[in-house]
């Protein structure tokens, strides 16, 4: 199993990446209201499909244990140096917080 860690930047971003077989298109959005916070929603580049949309970006959890119908061969998690169990504050993306996909192959 590799560890990959996706090359984020501060602020809302999109952006393509291949995981496993497939190329897919990530879109990162801030949702400033109280419980909300950083948004990912992920598709199949090639064609546009929306495969998940408005997965919270929480800290300790697989974010993708629960949608392995689509998939996505590995792992997604939230990390956030100095305090794992912090939630990503806006100016925190691509710094502080970094988001890490483990390879299941």
């Amino acid at each position: 199993m590799a560890t990959y860690e996706f090359p984020l930047t501060t602020g809302p971003q999109a952006f393509s990446l291949r995981l496993g077989d497939t190329e897919y298109r990530l879109r990162l959005t801030y949702r400033r209201a109280p419980e909300a916070g950083w948004i990912l929603d992920i598709g199949r580049a090639a064609d546009g499909v929306p495969l998940l949309s408005g997965l919270p970006l929480v800290t300790g959890a697989d974010l993708l244990a629960q949608h392995a119908h689509i998939g996505i061969p590995g792992s997604l998690y939230v990390v956030t140096d100095g305090n794992p169990d912090a939630v990503p504050a806006f100016d925190d993306l691509g710094g502080r917080t970094r988001l890490l996909f483990v390879d299941a192959t």
